[in-house]
């Protein structure tokens, strides 16, 4: 069974940065294509930001230019910097991937962004 537990969210200002975790056990990441995803409250959730086993990325206009995902296979981590932050940026954020072929989450982090 593979657990994904992410961290690193809090409340910051607008402009602010933040960086989020996402811990792995049960499964091994190196392989995996991983995602951040994000939920704002009434909204679907939405693909942020992807990294490849090949540490290839690609990012959702929105944020473009403000958030950088990496990862680290040695310890089976991955990483979500979030500069710049605005308000509309404010959601529960979550890791997501496949192991197996049955897709896995965590259970989010809230972020929130004041103006």
């Amino acid at each position: 069974q593979v657990q994904l537990v992410e961290s690193g969210g809090g409340l910051v200002q607008a402009g602010g940065s933040l960086r989020l975790s996402c811990a792995a056990s049960g499964g091994s990441i190196t392989g995996n294509a991983m995602g951040w995803y994000r939920q704002a409250p009434g909204k679907q959730r939405e693909l942020v930001a992807t990294i490849t086993s090949a540490r290839s990325t690609s990012y959702v206009d929105s944020v473009k230019g403000r958030f950088t995902i990496s990862r680290d296979d040695a310890k089976n981590t991955i990483y979500l910097q979030m500069n710049s932050l605005k308000p509309e940026d404010t959601a529960v954020y979550y890791c997501g991937s496949r192991w197996w072929g049955i897709a896995y989450w965590g259970q989010g982090t809230q972020v929130t962004v004041s103006s």
